[in-house]
């Protein structure tokens, strides 16, 4: 049994970025030897000069909706809904898994002023409910832009009502396909001068996408992490996509994911037929993923990782101290505070890196 308490660590308060780096990719970088635990420490902006000619960098391109809404029951009391997860598209209605604060109950409808948007809970599911909203396609997206808020994390406390700041802030540049409740925090440091730079250098940028949901930032609560079951999200690697990644491993070349979920994405499409002999390789795939990646998992496809720095006893750290142990180096885990990554931590704290989605990043080889 591998315990939650296992990946908690103490982090001063004030090391919470509330803001992110401006510009961008002037934010810290560490720089982490998984093998030896050599760190040195960088900013972003050297991340071409970091890397080498024919490394291949696989970033999540997905984009965040305005989703969080304010709705009206019949009774006047007000319920705030997060939308994790489109389940299912129609004509003129979409149904969307959602958390909603306080708990909708079954056949409950919301109203939200200013528009003729109606939600109606259909499902109650642990904590989520299955909400079907009245409109769909572009008409519900225009409705989410003019209603909905960006969904900052808990911890950021910004009093700055703009949401046109906030929805560019809290996106990356490259960002394209809507459906996220939560951004690629990793991403949040390219700028496209730095993409420039990095292809200048011969690196290769390649996108998957993952809608980011429950899956990536809902709380781990059992002692016994090997109990906690991951909510599915929505993937697509796209079969170019694919065949260039394999190209690029059978070269030898190495592949950098920018994220966890990047990490994930190609972690759960890595195959290898072993009856045919046929090496490791990447099967294009669009579905759902509920890959939890924790000590002692065996990374199959990626190489090195960019990260930002993830809450304490977080599924995102857990996926970091598997990447830094046995079978993928030679440390058997322990706990965090006992990997390579727990002392960068300790590292990145004493030298005041800034924490979490709007923090600095750490590479890790």
């Amino acid at each position: 049994m591998i315990s939650l308490s296992a990946f908690d660590y103490q982090l001063p308060a004030n090391l919470i970025a509330q803001h992110p780096s401006e510009p961008r990719d002037h934010s810290r970088l560490l720089v982490l030897k998984r093998q030896s635990g050599l760190i040195s420490d960088h900013h972003f902006f050297e991340l071409p000069q970091l890397l080498r000619a024919g490394d291949v960098l696989v970033r999540n391109n997905t984009k965040v909706l305005p989703a969080r809404i304010h709705g009206i029951k019949p009774t006047g009391g007000q319920v705030e809904l997060l939308l994790s997860k489109r389940l299912e598209l129609s004509a003129d209605s979409e149904r969307w898994e959602c958390l909603s604060k306080p708990g909708l109950k079954l056949g409950q409808v919301l109203a939200f002023p200013g528009s003729t948007l109606t939600a109606t809970c259909e499902a109650m599911t642990g904590l989520t409910r299955e909400v079907r909203f009245n409109q769909a396609g572009e008409n519900l997206l225009s409705t989410l832009y003019l209603l909905g808020e960006t969904p900052l994390p808990p911890y950021i406390e910004w009093a700055d009502d703009d949401q046109n700041i906030v929805r560019e802030l809290y996106q990356t540049t490259y960002a394209r396909h809507l459906g996220s409740a939560a951004a690629p925090t990793a991403g949040l440091h390219f700028t496209p001068a730095l993409d420039q730079e990095l292809n200048t250098k011969g690196i290769q940028i390649e996108d998957v996408t993952l809608h980011v949901g429950l899956g990536t930032f809902l709380p781990v609560k059992d002692q016994d992490i090997s109990h906690h079951h991951m909510h599915s999200e929505w993937f697509e690697l796209r079969p170019e996509v694919a065949d260039r990644l394999n190209e690029a491993k059978a070269k030898g070349r190495r592949v950098i994911a920018v994220g966890t979920t990047s990490c994930r994405v190609l972690e759960s499409c890595a195959q290898r037929n072993v009856s045919c002999g046929e090496p490791l390789h990447l099967v294009a795939q669009t579905g759902e993923t509920e890959i939890f990646i924790y000590p002692p998992f065996q990374f199959n496809f990626v190489d090195a990782l960019i990260t930002n720095f993830h809450l304490p006893k977080s599924s995102l750290l857990m996926l970091l101290s598997a990447f830094v142990s046995v079978p993928n180096t030679y440390q058997v885990f322990e706990s965090l505070a006992s990997t390579v990554v727990g002392q960068a931590y300790l590292h990145a704290i004493a030298e005041k890196y800034r924490f979490y989605s709007f923090g600095d990043a750490m590479l890790i080889e």
